[in-house]
């Protein structure tokens, strides 16, 4: 009897608009699903085995209590597979379904050739990608809010913080308006070791994940600077100084939210010209933070991609900023060409990205 291959194919992600403010409760930002795809094949096999070949990891095999998983590698890129696994096998668990083995191939279009990563959320994919394999394996027939919330879940277990953003921009494709969840909350339900069926049934207080649509004339240009970004220390400054100096961090928040709000309603209005303008103030409260808390969010490269952009409409960074990607929004394609062709010139790598209009598959 053949054995069934399962393929699954899940979008990357960028953030738009409302970085760092989304962490604070009930604050929008806006992010959007790109046509780079992290792609798997599952199908039953005798043993259980992981294969990711761009990452040098395969043939990976491991050992099941029925719930946790204890992989024959130690490698660290592992983990977020490992607690997707391991969410799922509980879900599945508390619904009396016997777990099986199968085999598992990840590849990956979000980082480029060398390995460098482009900032398109591969860490969110590779848990979406996970999740969604599974479900396909087993025959089951999830909605979109399940997948998002056991991949959050799975997150949470490996990170412990994170707006999840980029898993809701996987899992749903296209544009999406966000607000994130409590945080304090899942992690409380998780240290009572609440059941995973009972935390998925639940409204997540403050979460909003809806999907908007762009206007007409709006062309979304993406640039990769060429420098990885170091998330990490950025996030440790902006926390410190929202204990430390309070006053200047809710006042990045109030200007974050009033841009986000109003990009969210030149969307509905249809209005690329306010779409442009409301890019732009959100850009200025990042730079109001970046200057607040002594942290280089606009590095040299992103400033010059910014500086472009606005030539032809607007620019900003796109999530932590340090590296990575910068975003424009202009409203033709002659504009997008000539933006692009400067950005060459300035050693900026235009990535020609695509709104995804679907998610998890």
């Amino acid at each position: 009897m053949k054995t069934t291959t399962h393929h699954i194919k899940v979008p990357g992600k960028l953030m738009i608009a409302g970085e760092y403010s989304v962490l604070e409760p009930d604050r929008r930002a806006i992010v959007v699903a790109v046509n780079r795809y992290m792609n798997a094949e599952i199908k039953k096999n005798e043993r259980n085995l992981l294969s990711l070949p761009q990452l040098g990891l395969n043939d990976i095999t491991w050992d099941s209590d029925g719930v946790e998983v204890n992989f024959s590698s130690s490698d660290s890129k592992l983990t977020f597979i490992r607690n997707a696994i391991s969410t799922f096998n509980a879900f599945i668990a508390e619904k009396s379904i016997q777990p099986h083995t199968f085999s598992l191939l990840i590849t990956s279009e979000l980082d480029d050739s060398s390995g460098k990563k482009y900032g398109l959320g591969s860490s969110a994919a590779v848990v979406v990608t996970t999740i969604t394999s599974l479900f396909k394996f087993y025959g089951l027939k999830p909605t979109a809010e399940l997948i998002y919330k056991l991949s959050a879940i799975a997150h949470f277990k490996t990170q412990g913080n994170g707006s999840c953003a980029d898993i809701a921009a996987s899992t749903y494709g296209g544009w999406i308006q966000y607000a994130a969840f409590t945080s304090t909350w899942l992690l409380e339900e998780l240290r009572k070791e609440t059941p995973i069926r009972k935390i998925v049934e639940q409204r997540w207080p403050s979460l909003l994940i809806e999907n908007i649509t762009s206007p007409n004339d709006l062309i979304l240009c993406v640039g990769w600077t060429g420098n990885v970004a170091a998330t990490a220390p950025m996030v440790t400054k902006i926390n410190q100084l929202r204990v430390s100096r309070p006053t200047e961090y809710v006042n990045f928040i109030e200007r974050s939210e009033k841009a986000v709000s109003k990009l969210i309603e030149s969307f509905a209005e249809n209005d690329v010209h306010t779409a442009i303008i409301s890019l732009k103030e959100n850009r200025e409260a990042i730079q109001l933070l970046s200057d607040s808390a002594a942290v280089n969010i606009e590095t040299p490269k992103l400033k010059a991609l910014i500086q472009l952009a606005d030539k032809y409409g607007s620019g900003k960074t796109s999530g932590a900023g340090g590296g990575d990607c910068g975003i424009a929004f202009v409203q033709n394609n002659l504009d997008a060409q000539h933006l692009y062709h400067e950005w060459n010139s300035a050693d900026i790598l235009p990535l020609h990205l695509h709104v995804s209009k679907f998610g998890a598959l």
